[in-house]
């Protein structure tokens, strides 16, 4: 009977996130949802902050659908979040296999990093990063390593695109600090 229950709950989860801006509705998706779609991560990336990203991912895509009506059958939830999963984990393997490959096969063409130059602390820069705001840090990732426009990083993240400049802009000069680099 447990299981019967849960199944109204998630079918009335969805029909209010779906009926418009219900933010409970959407923070209980949020609780249910996020613990399975970071084990699932665990489970098949190996690493836990590609879980996280996996979690963060997976339930934007799933509040997306749901506030646009495109789950069909309401109780399916879980399955849909799951298929979410798994689908996003076969999208970031496809694209690493295809890095690699255009790696291996222009990696020779590349131009070599000039001497000039001060070689990377990836460790630290990763850490930098991390230490941003979460708007800083959406908006250097989605501009840098999505290489996503400037009006596509507005739109995903609900502000101008001045406004996008600007958060880019303190999150450099703040990563340039972090670094110790001069500017």
């Amino acid at each position: 009977m447990r299981e019967m229950d849960v199944e109204v709950e998630d079918a009335e989860l969805v029909r209010r996130i779906g009926s418009g801006s219900d933010c409970e509705a959407e923070a209980e998706l949020f609780r249910r949802m996020a613990p399975r779609i970071r084990l699932y991560g665990l489970r098949h990336l190996r690493d836990p902050q590609a879980s996280e990203d996996l979690m963060q991912q997976v339930m934007i895509t799933t509040l997306e659908a749901l506030r646009a009506g495109r789950l069909r059958e309401a109780e399916k939830l879980a399955s849909f979040v799951l298929g979410t999963c798994r689908m996003t984990v076969l999208d970031l393997r496809r694209g690493a296999r295809r890095r690699q490959h255009l790696l291996e096969q222009f990696g020779a063409l590349l131009a070599p990093v000039p001497s000039s130059m001060p070689n990377l602390d990836h460790e630290r820069l990763a850490r930098c990063v991390q230490n941003l705001k979460e708007r800083e840090r959406s908006v250097v990732v989605m501009t840098f390593y999505d290489e996503q426009a400037g009006a596509d990083v507005a739109s995903f993240l609900g502000v101008s695109e001045a406004n996008v400049r600007v958060i880019r802009h303190r999150a450099i000069h703040r990563l340039r600090e972090c670094m110790g680099v001069a500017a």
